[in-house]
């Protein structure tokens, strides 16, 4: 579904778990995906915009970061999996709200609730008997 050449991977120092390592190997992963470029149909573009919220840049790249584990490969992986399940979400068409009305015996609990809650709060006023 995503082609090989659309992904661009840079590798980076990563905080966190491995000790002296941490400071010598690059094993956290920057994976970027231009959206905009690829060969995704526009609908599915749109809703993986809207999914990626703040991972997305202004110019339509999709920046994933991982550096959840100790080495370069399974930040990799990690990084494209987020990325497949990202867009497998992008890709199922979101199901169709169909109107409902409420029902009769809602719309009773609903006003028999306002009708308690004002009784209780009008215990609370300050009467002024003059």
């Amino acid at each position: 579904m995503i082609d090989e050449r659309d992904l661009e991977e840079r590798f980076v120092r990563a905080s966190g778990p491995g000790g002296q390592n941490v400071n010598k190997v690059a094993t956290a992963v920057e994976l970027r995906f231009n959206v905009r470029a690829s060969a995704l149909p526009a609908d599915v573009k749109a809703r993986l915009t809207a999914l990626a919220g703040q991972r997305m840049t202004t110019d339509g790249v999709l920046v994933i970061e991982a550096r959840e584990h100790r080495t370069q490969a399974q930040n990799r992986d990690a990084a494209r999996a987020r990325l497949l399940a990202l867009v497998a979400r992008a890709a199922r068409p979101p199901k169709a709200r169909r109107a409902t009305r409420p029902s009769a015996a809602s719309r009773e609990r609903r006003v028999e609730v306002k009708r308690r809650q004002s009784a209780k709060k009008k215990l609370r006023s300050v009467r002024n008997d003059d």
